[in-house]
């Protein structure tokens, strides 16, 4: 009896061991054969797809459960920036998979683009679930009382931006430099919170600059007047530059003046000082001070000459300026990784011409348009224009025509380039766009140029 005990019970683990093994075996099977069975660019607007990590999934190179999957941020990091106190931990959400499971990832990079991956994200595309859920980066805050305010320590730093930094992917600088904008009232129209830090945001236009409008730090800013560059009525002359209509494009101070006959610096208001006020006005001057507006300044005009000649110190001199003719602005088109530093961390996209040039993945076809990017020569675009202008002229999305991998291959492929970013500049100079590429198998919505309109936007050859 004992004996018949043993022999089942050796009979019964076995069978429990084969049992184990069979189980382990059937996962293991239904891991690898899961596969993707769509993955999609996400079509909302991009705000609308701000997320951040919930910290119960990890971050993986492909959806998670897909053959050849790598971890690119553990649950425990995922954890640390589901807790984060910095905007730069924020996500933002751009493609969508679906698996032969049902489940559903989606690819997001985080808002300063150290991690780039995929998420488990539930069971359906209607809403964010599992690994992420909708974030507001920013929050309304109270308007100041005094809207009228002035940049507090004009240059480098606390300059405009397109929204607070990392609130937003790419958030990017609208000037690099706001000393140029020192005495221009800014009117805040806008006032915004970062969620995380906490740190308060004024949207400030500049009606004398527009190109200057954007999000402003708030101790950044002052609702103290400047004094206009230090103005002294005893070695100075002050500077109206207007256009023909009278209308004030730039205000500028011929300081330090030596009066008439003399080489030593004025002292005393009245003095005349008509030579070195001409001498300092030259046309270099004039480019200087009017960099950004769109118009020009000739100090050989007889009128500008008159008026430099009769200067006296402590007097306003009006001198006058020219508008500049409408200049086309080429546009030279890169792929990116989406590094922090788009014009190094990029690459210069090839144009497809048709019959020279064989197709790749990096061979773009540039459709016609009906007009180029083009504005007052000189005058300042923002990146929120250029993003504009090619996204009305249907140039925020481009494609490769269709080729192949390998010699001899029937499949097929093409890249799809989605705009992700673009620079600001001045009209008439070369500017530059930046996509990220998506691979896609089949045939190519476009394999040539077409014929009407003008490709002669691009630089790219």
């Amino acid at each position: 009896m004992q004996k018949s005990l043993k022999n089942s019970l050796y009979l019964g683990l076995a069978v429990l061991s084969l049992g184990t093994v069979t189980v382990v075996s059937t996962t293991a099977n239904a891991a690898a054969k899961t596969k993707v069975t769509s993955d999609v660019t996400l079509k909302t607007a991009a705000e609308s797809r701000n997320v951040e990590a919930t910290g119960t999934n990890a971050l993986y190179s492909k959806p998670g459960t897909v053959k050849g999957a790598k971890l690119v941020a553990s649950k425990t990091t995922m954890k640390k920036m589901a807790n984060s106190k910095k905007s730069a931990d924020y996500f933002r959400a751009y493609r969508v998979a679906k698996t032969t499971r049902g489940t559903v990832y989606y690819k997001m990079v985080s808002m300063d683009g150290k991690y780039r991956g995929y998420v488990y994200g539930g069971r359906s595309v209607k809403a964010f679930a599992g690994g992420i859920k909708k974030a507001a980066t920013t929050k309304s805050a109270t308007m100041p009382s005094t809207t009228t305010m002035y940049f507090k320590t004009p240059g480098k730093s606390n300059v405009s931006w397109t929204a607070p930094n990392n609130t937003q992917y790419k958030a990017s600088k609208v000037v690099k430099d706001t000393t140029t904008y020192a005495n221009d009232a800014l009117v805040v129209t806008d006032a915004a919170r970062k969620t995380r830090e906490g740190s308060l945001y004024y949207y400030v236009t500049d009606a004398a600059h527009p190109e200057v409008n954007g999000w402003v730090y708030a101790k950044g800013l002052t609702t103290t007047k400047p004094t206009t560059d230090n103005f002294n009525d005893k070695t100075d002359v002050k500077v109206n530059l207007k256009n023909v209509d009278g209308v004030v494009i730039k205000t500028a101070v011929l300081a330090n003046l030596a009066a008439n006959g003399g080489s030593t610096v004025s002292t005393a208001t009245g003095t005349a000082v008509g030579t070195a006020a001409t001498t300092k006005a030259d046309n270099a001057w004039g480019k200087t001070v009017l960099a950004g507006t769109g118009y020009s300044y000739a100090r050989s005009d007889s009128g500008n000459l008159a008026a430099l000649a009769a200067a006296k110190t402590g007097d306003t001199i009006t001198l006058t300026v020219t508008k500049n003719a409408v200049s086309d602005t080429p546009i030279t088109f890169y792929a990116t990784t989406n590094s922090s530093d788009l014009s190094q961390a990029a690459t210069e996209l090839k144009a497809y011409k048709e019959g020279t040039t064989t197709p790749a993945s990096d061979t773009v076809v540039f459709p016609a348009v009906s007009a180029t990017f083009s504005g007052t020569k000189d005058a300042s675009f923002t990146a929120g224009d250029l993003v504009a202008y090619l996204t009305t002229s249907k140039l925020n999305v481009l494609y490769t025509p269709t080729y192949t991998k390998t010699t001899g291959s029937s499949d097929k492929y093409y890249t799809e380039y989605t705009l992700v970013s673009a620079l600001p500049g001045t009209y008439g100079t070369t500017t530059k766009a930046f996509y990220v590429a998506s691979e896609k198998p089949g045939n190519s919505p476009m394999s040539a140029p077409v014929v009407s309109g003008t490709t002669g936007y691009h630089t790219n050859n």
